[in-house]
């Protein structure tokens, strides 16, 4: 059924907007990578036609605290979103407490996971109404900031769609099954709403076929002091890229750009090309980073072959781990050293200790990096050597600080370092 005729067939004239209790720090809450926008646009769409919103985000620790305010709001419509597939239950159990406090409102729940997992959707949770896909009436509006805490005021970026989807359609990749390649605008001007950090949330900003236009308006807007930095959510599509768009993407002032390496070590040619595109452009190669799909088709070893060369070109890493695009739950833990093969997805080719090793590995790398060191040691990050020993170590080779006496962990990135190696 149509959003307009759900609308129209309840006269609806107040909505309730739930943001999960999604597994975050509350802290992290309003991070750029974890706004609902979705429910923000549909805000300002409903609110054009008329109609009252009003956004709760539940609380992991007790929801409760929102019965009376639900019970006086009393809406005629509540909308759950939803956004890792993985995060189902946080969605389900989203609808059964409004269920509870609200047994016969209407309730409708979209986002990611709808999308990509419609039918288990419809067969284990409770609602009137599942969305597949963008609601088109809200794609193009301004996200609603005002119904945030303290009206958004906190927020320091705004978030933009200049294009839908992505042409590429890799299999790892859902983008495809949840929103359609088009929608394509060649200004964002008239979406600004007073941020001056812009956020991109185009799946392939290049892709889009007014790209050169979009960039020279954002220099535009640079200069005149309408906007500060922007950035690229999901990267850049290095096939497309080429130093004339580096140099406005440069100017433009897109901040720690991304590039992919999903392909076999074999196309290592064209990602240094790719950095040095971005390095001719003004970019330093320490604000460079590269996605690496892991727990995937590539084995430990040849991730770690690409990690390392990563290295030896002196940008860091973005390290992804892959999740079957209709996993309902993940079991991983971080915070532990071992998990059996059964508690999460581990790919076939791949081990729990080659995904734990593979994230330490980057994460060392990363910290390399970004303070200009040749090597990695956790007695030194720990600081349990002195203060003198680190600065007389520090811009050692790795096996001539080992050879000092004074550490004895020295991990050396610039080289791939084989599973075997590491027990």
């Amino acid at each position: 059924m149509k959003f307009q005729t759900i609308l129209r067939k309840n006269n609806v004239q107040r909505v309730l907007l739930i943001d999960p209790a999604f597994p975050i720090a509350n802290k992290s809450r309003n991070h750029k990578d974890l706004l609902p926008v979705g429910l923000l646009k549909i805000s300002s769409y409903l609110k054009g036609r008329g109609i009252e919103t009003k956004l709760i985000r539940l609380n992991k620790d007790n929801n409760d605290i929102f019965n009376e305010e639900i019970k006086e709001y009393n809406p005629d419509l509540v909308m759950v979103t939803s956004v890792f597939t993985y995060w189902f239950n946080e969605v389900k159990s989203a609808v059964d407490y409004i269920r509870l406090v609200l047994p016969k409102v209407k309730i409708m729940v979209g986002g990611i996971l709808v999308s990509l997992c419609y039918k288990d959707c419809r067969k284990s949770i409770k609602a009137n109404y599942f969305h597949k896909g963008l609601i088109e009436e809200a794609e193009h509006q301004k996200p609603d900031y005002s119904i945030l805490e303290n009206g958004g005021k906190d927020i320091d970026y705004q978030i933009i769609h200049s294009s839908r989807g992505c042409k590429r359609n890799c299999k790892f990749c859902g983008v495809n099954k949840i929103e359609n390649r088009g929608s394509e605008v060649c200004s964002i001007e008239k979406e600004l709403i007073g941020k001056k950090n812009l956020v991109f949330y185009d799946n392939n900003l290049l892709e889009n076929p007014h790209i050169i236009e979009l960039l020279n308006e954002l220099i535009r807007l640079r200069k005149e002091k309408k906007i500060t930095k922007c950035e690229s959510q999901s990267g850049f599509d290095g096939r497309i890229l080429n130093i004339d768009l580096a140099r406005l993407l440069k100017e433009a002032n897109f901040k720690d750009p991304k590039i992919a390496w999903d392909g076999p070590y074999e196309g290592w040619k064209r990602r240094k090309e790719e950095i040095s595109i971005l390095e001719k452009a003004g970019y330093k190669r320490k604000e460079i980073a590269v996605f690496m799909l892991f727990n995937h088709d590539l084995s430990y070893e040849v991730l770690e072959k690409k990690r390392a060369c990563c290295f030896r070109w002196g940008v860091q890493v973005s390290d992804c781990r892959f999740r079957p695009l209709d996993k309902l739950s993940d079991g991983y833990n971080p915070n532990k050293r071992k998990q059996k093969d059964n508690e999460y997805h581990i790919h076939d080719g791949w081990s729990d200790e080659q995904v734990r090793q593979f994230r330490r590995n980057v994460r060392r790398h990363n910290i390399c990096i970004r303070h200009n060191m040749k090597y990695h040691s956790r007695q030194a990050e720990l600081k349990k050597i002195s203060k003198e020993d680190s600065m007389l170590i520090r811009n050692m080779e790795a096996d001539e600080a080992m050879a000092t006496g004074i550490i004895d962990d020295a991990w050396n990135p610039a080289i791939a370092h084989l599973f075997e190696e590491e027990k």
